[in-house]
């Protein structure tokens, strides 16, 4: 997140947490826990637990006893896990001074837990680590929170102002609704409050923006609103705060678990196939036509930025490759190059792309920068698909639509089953989209050219 770093927070309090339990089991336990199993079991324990007791899940205006109901949950299942280590590996009936290890472990962890929370909570008093919000409305319930927000220096957050469309007199006043999109870019905001009274379109198209460049919104509700299913509330204070949930691929450790994947099935794709498949297609390739083995293209990547995606040359060598998209029967494809699109084994240098970082195995497919300049403009939600990675194969593809854009109605489709993926990830789903992308590749489809 933009200057506030408050994303490193996080990887830095588990990291604390996995030194001291590494050391406190090192030191003091017996040695039984000297070895690379049980470091592992109880490294990876830890932190399965503290995902789902969301031990670490602690915002800004968190106070101090809810960090001691995160802990006892932490703490009790832990030691289950724990426990259950020796009567599944070791098999031992008496438990020497595993309670008094504990004990040690889970005292220094509480201590230090509550020394980071509280120095935390000093260092934004001081100015540090702050984020920049906005308001959207002017009324009772915006001026409530800004007044918790100037009261509480600890919860560090900068106000710049509020955007309203009634005009207002006043300092804090920064423009119309409108105005708050280019204004979030250049001054580089990291959340937006909205009020009770926006317009159900206005919060809509926020919602869709703070998407796409990685922002929070939060909604100061109304009694009815604290039951949507897309909501999640936090209090600051006694003011209910709605945050818009996360979408499933804005998690980090989702986006963790996508890479970790993503880097297994691309380098076993680079060890195990294209190892032998690269040195005959470049025989085959040069001796079919002129040109290099490998096309490269720039395309619109994640946050819209340009990458070179691989491919192995189909066509010709011509002047029209970055701005004009094959077509059926087109004259530049070569003899060898048809085989190679109709099979889609053209695409595989793209896990080249993806052991790099720059695709993913699953996700909306890439358009040439032109395109996506022009899609940006005309197409609805177009600009979505650019808060996660492009990828491979995608369930627009798996649906039909592939290869050329003919008409309109073409490319609505694609962003629409590109928009549906993007919110309802599951490893589930990309998983179907993996196999059906397999199963395509030997059957006829009637845009594979």
């Amino acid at each position: 997140m933009k200057n506030s770093y408050s994303y490193l927070i996080q990887p830095l309090f588990v990291s604390i947490d996995l030194i001291i339990i590494n050391v406190v089991f090192l030191l003091i336990g017996n040695e039984d826990y000297l070895n690379l199993k049980f470091l592992i079991y109880i490294n990876l324990s830890w932190i399965l637990t503290a995902y789902f007791t969301k031990f670490y899940i602690i915002n800004r205006a968190t106070k101090g006893l809810r960090v001691i109901t995160l802990i006892f949950p932490q703490f009790i299942i832990f030691t289950t896990v724990f426990l259950t280590y020796f009567s599944l590996f070791i098999q031992i009936s008496v438990i020497r001074n595993e309670f008094i290890v504990l004990l040690i472990l889970f005292s220094l962890i509480f201590a230090i837990k509550f020394l980071l929370f509280y120095a935390l909570k000093i260092y934004r008093e001081l100015g540090r680590n702050f984020k920049r919000i906005i308001f959207i409305g002017h009324d009772s319930s915006t001026k409530k929170v800004s007044k918790i927000f100037l009261s509480e220096e600890n919860f560090g957050f900068r106000n710049l102002g509020f955007f309203s469309d009634i005009e207002y007199k006043s300092k804090e006043y920064l423009g119309n609704i409108s105005d708050s999109f280019s204004f979030v870019i250049k001054n580089e905001v990291h959340e937006i409050y909205c009020s009770s009274s926006t317009p159900q379109e206005t919060l809509e198209k926020l919602i869709e923006f703070s998407s796409t460049h990685k922002l929070v919104v939060r909604l100061i509700p109304e009694v009815k609103d604290l039951y949507r299913k897309n909501l999640e509330v936090e209090y600051y204070g006694s003011t209910p705060i709605l945050k818009v949930k996360k979408l499933p691929l804005e998690k980090r450790e989702v986006r963790i678990f996508k890479r970790i994947f993503d880097i297994i099935f691309s380098f076993s794709i680079i060890i195990f196939v294209l190892s032998w498949l690269t040195p005959i297609l470049f025989i085959i390739v040069k001796l079919d036509s002129k040109g290099p083995l490998f096309f490269k293209q720039k395309r619109s990547g994640l946050k819209g930025k340009d990458f070179y995606c691989y491919k192995f040359r189909s066509m010709n060598l011509n002047k029209f490759s970055d701005e004009m998209q094959a077509t059926k029967f087109d004259s530049r494809v070569t003899k060898i190059g048809k085989f190679l699109r109709n099979s889609s084994i053209d695409e595989l240098p793209q896990f080249f792309n993806v052991f790099k970082g720059e695709m993913s195995v699953v996700g909306p497919r890439p358009h040439m920068s032109k395109q996506s300049l022009a899609f940006e403009k005309q197409i609805n939600k177009y600009i979505f698909r650019n808060a996660v990675k492009p990828g491979i194969s995608g369930l627009a593809q798996i649906s039909g639509y592939r290869g050329e854009i003919k008409k309109r109605s073409d490319i609505e489709n694609r962003v629409r089953l590109d928009v549906f993926y993007i919110e309802n990830w599951s490893l589930f789903l990309d998983i179907k989209i993996i196999f059906k992308t397999i199963f395509n590749l030997f059957s006829s489809e009637d845009n594979a050219y």
